[in-house]
């Protein structure tokens, strides 16, 4: 009795082989739709007639005094403050559940030979000092017509840092005198 090492070793990679290949097919396939798709108002706005939200009866914010019952991952006073402080300069892209805002390039028009970039990342559901951080990019315009980075001052981010915290705190007081 002979033991053939080479077929021992091959079989079960040939079924391993086959057992991926057979679950590809598997996930490739399209299934029928479960249903009508569910808008944001059968999901989680406070005092829909669904009667139910996202995550119990009254949806992601519970204490928040912007929420009107549409939900974001990020503290609302920060976020309102970030869009507020940075409103001279067209965004790019923003993502209140992920708390991410990226900007444009911005010329002043004082100064068109620079530009600047900002990402403003909103850290968490609680208004802290250490809940918002940007981060700033600087091009200067160079002889030949291209933009080039360029260094900056390391307080730059931190004043705006700074500005949206003032504005946020102020716009929390907002909302506690009219309470």
């Amino acid at each position: 009795m002979t033991v053939d090492v080479k077929n021992m070793i091959a079989r079960p990679f040939l079924f391993a082989i086959l057992g991926a290949a057979a679950l590809l097919v598997q996930a490739c396939t399209e299934g029928e739709p479960a249903g009508e798709p569910k808008t944001s108002n059968d999901l989680n706005i406070k005092g829909s007639e669904a009667g139910r939200a996202l995550f119990g009866e009254e949806g992601l914010f519970t204490d928040d005094p912007y929420s009107d019952g549409r939900a974001i991952g990020v503290n609302s006073f920060l976020w309102r403050a970030s869009l507020d402080t940075i409103s001279f300069m067209p965004v790019a892209s923003a993502d209140p559940f992920g708390g991410v805002i990226i900007t444009d390039w911005y010329s002043a028009s004082e100064s068109p030979a620079e530009r600047f970039k900002l990402n403003v990342y909103i850290l968490g559901r609680a208004l802290r000092a250490d809940g918002v951080r940007v981060a700033v990019f600087r091009q200067v315009l160079d002889s030949a017509g291209g933009w080039r980075d360029s260094a900056l001052a390391d307080t730059t981010a931190t004043k705006i840092e700074d500005a949206i915290l003032s504005r946020a705190r102020q716009l929390r007081s907002e909302i506690l005198r009219t309470q």
